[in-house]
């Protein structure tokens, strides 16, 4: 900052002397145009007309001796004498005080050049200070600076907007470590107890295959989740390829693929199609139709319906189920979050569905919404770019 104080100084310093010489010499040039005109003026009537005395010229006016008498030749010559060198030492003198003048104002500007870059960098100064401060341990501080409106207090408030972002998406990746570090704790633990406790003793063929099951069973729910966090990390990164997917045509061949487990679980599942394009990665847009109807049918009760509406206003799910909060349904778009506790019952999931479903939104420009039903159930609605 010291080095910008320092040109700033020399700017508005510069500019303030150079102001300062053109007015002087814009002073100098009026005053040598009329001076010796002035001064001839005055130093006429100090000279006697000719045929008067002396002691009665100073009582003449100048304009009046033109018309009513002439100045002799020596007189003539002595009174421009007079005049060149009155007129000389005037200017003399004017350069001499304007420019002791010139030399005070320039030292003046530039102390006064300085002290205004002071003033107009202070806020800079803050900013740098407390941001060399901010660390992930104290994101939560702020700028916070009190200055007029201006360019600097909005590039303050903007820095602190662009803290608050940040400070969200770390306290999000935090929990995101910690929810899943818990996720695969679970299943490892499960697996050490099955394995040192059950089979501690002579294990009967039976227990055999009751443990083998149970870690075979364990170990897919560890895949799956391995697979949610993987396809998660993908669709943060972006779209890598792109290409023209028939949204219609995804939403009828998922809903065909989940038919058997619609059925398993007594779910009516209604689908409802429009022809619409999109451009973007087939297989994340899968992935998306597919976690939102799985999550529809998993978070459902037997006997309960499931409505999949696909056109050009996007992609929009409805189920029925247990009541919602409303409170809580943007968290269920965090990841590992879920409506309710979770009890590690077979196919009850990671809680990534809505979290991956949201990240492919947002990596092909689109936005995943949802709003809890009055009679019980969620209606996730997934708004993506059309192309057609």
């Amino acid at each position: 900052m010291k080095s910008e104080r320092a040109r700033l100084t020399r700017l508005y310093g510069g500019l303030l002397v150079l102001a300062g010489v053109l007015l002087m010499g814009v002073v100098y040039l009026l005053v040598s145009e009329t001076l010796y005109a002035n001064v001839m003026s005055a130093v006429v009537p100090t000279f006697p007309l000719e045929g008067q005395s002396a002691q009665y010229a100073p009582a003449l006016r100048a304009d009046s001796l033109a018309e009513t008498a002439v100045v002799d030749s020596a007189n003539t010559k002595t009174m421009q004498e007079v005049t060149t060198a009155a007129g000389d030492a005037a200017l003399s003198q004017l350069l001499t005080v304007s420019g002791i003048s010139l030399g005070a104002y320039s030292a003046l500007s530039v102390a006064l050049a300085w002290w205004m870059a002071g003033r107009v960098l202070r806020p800079v100064g803050v900013i740098t200070a407390r941001a060399r401060r901010l660390s992930g341990s104290n994101l939560h501080e702020r700028l916070a600076l009190k200055a007029p409106p201006g360019e600097l207090k909005e590039l303050a408030d903007t820095f602190d907007g662009m803290l608050d972002r940040i400070e969200e998406l770390v306290s999000s990746r935090q929990r995101f470590a910690a929810n899943a570090a818990h996720e695969l704790r679970t299943p490892l633990a499960v697996q050490r107890a099955a394995a040192e406790i059950g089979l501690a003793d002579d294990p009967t063929p039976e227990k055999v295959a009751r443990i083998r099951a149970k870690l075979i069973d364990t170990a897919a729910g560890s895949e799956q989740l391995i697979e949610g966090l993987l396809l998660l990390a993908v669709s943060d990164e972006g779209l890598h390829r792109r290409e023209r997917v028939a949204l219609d045509e995804t939403g009828a061949a998922v809903t065909e693929a989940l038919a058997a487990d619609a059925k398993a679980r007594s779910i009516t599942v209604e689908l409802t199609t429009r022809p619409v394009t999109v451009v973007g990665d087939a297989v994340l847009l899968d992935h998306l139709v597919h976690n939102l109807v799985a999550n529809a049918l998993r978070h459902n009760h037997p006997g309960g319906r499931v409505r999949v509406d696909v056109g050009p206003d996007g992609l929009e799910v409805v189920n029925t189920g247990p009541v919602i909060a409303p409170e809580a349904v943007p968290l269920l778009f965090e990841p590992f979050r879920r409506a309710r506790a979770r009890l590690h019952a077979p196919g009850e999931g990671a809680g990534l569905g809505l979290s991956i479903v949201a990240s492919i939104a947002r990596a092909h420009g689109g936005e995943a919404t949802a709003r809890a039903n009055p009679e019980g159930g969620l209606t996730a609605r997934v708004s993506l770019p059309r192309r057609i």
